[in-house]
């Protein structure tokens, strides 16, 4: 039997043996998982690697490129051979980026209890961050039109997280106060309403609950899920 370790404050620890997927020890008695996932992979290329972004970049390169050369008197096949000779450099770029997004969401496994959060990410050095429901300020829901969504977590009190340590498990620009965030989840809005359900169920309160609706990915703060209020 292996023993069951008990909730502790808030905190990152190296994963080395799971005895369960994505938990580094047995949860406590009467804790119980709600729900267990991974970032889209495809998602997380878009909205945190920006690939989108990156593959505009080149393109647009490749044509001031082709157009440079028409420019300095090449022809129009000698432009085309002169800008096609770069394109696997940008092809081998767009899917380094692609196979870190793709890595990272195959490392990243995110769990909720009835008691708290658990992030287990990392490629090379796999590591494990907890946060318990008594150190959740609020979180907060962002919504894409493929279904996917973010989850940010405000926490209370001090936190000793640092923004590069959570990264690309963090909310962004939020560098003076990092905030956890369960990033390019599938199905966020039922995601979010398990966390809800079992933020009310921890705090013994009824907490405001206001109505969630897709937005647009360039959208300003997400609107708040919950609030622990009084911690």
């Amino acid at each position: 039997l292996q023993r069951q370790a008990p909730v502790r404050a808030f905190g990152m620890s190296d994963v080395q043996v799971e005895p369960l997927p994505g938990l580094p020890a047995l949860p406590p008695e009467g804790e119980r998982i709600l729900w267990q996932g991974a970032p889209r992979w495809r998602a997380l290329a878009l909205r945190c690697f920006h690939v989108g972004w990156l593959a505009a970049y080149f393109s647009v390169f490749l044509i001031a490129r082709f157009w440079a050369a028409i420019a300095d008197g090449m022809s129009g096949i000698d432009a085309l051979g002169h800008m096609l000779w770069t394109l696997p450099l940008a092809l081998i770029g767009l899917g380094l980026v692609v196979g870190l997004a793709w890595l990272h969401a195959r490392t990243t496994l995110y769990t909720i209890t009835s008691k708290r959060v658990v992030m287990r990410y990392g490629i090379a050095m796999p590591m494990t961050v907890n946060l318990p429901f008594r150190q959740i300020g609020s979180a907060a829901l962002k919504v894409y039109s493929d279904g996917a969504g973010d989850i940010p977590l405000s926490m209370t009190g001090r936190n000793p997280l640092g923004f590069f340590h959570l990264w690309p498990h963090a909310r962004p620009w939020c560098w003076r106060t990092p905030e956890p965030m369960l990033r390019a989840v599938a199905d966020a809005e039922s995601v979010a309403t398990t966390l809800q359900h079992a933020l009310q169920s921890f705090h013994g309160r009824s907490m405001t609950t206001p109505r969630v609706e897709p937005t647009e990915e360039r959208s300003e703060r997400a609107p708040q899920l919950a609030t622990a209020g009084g911690q």
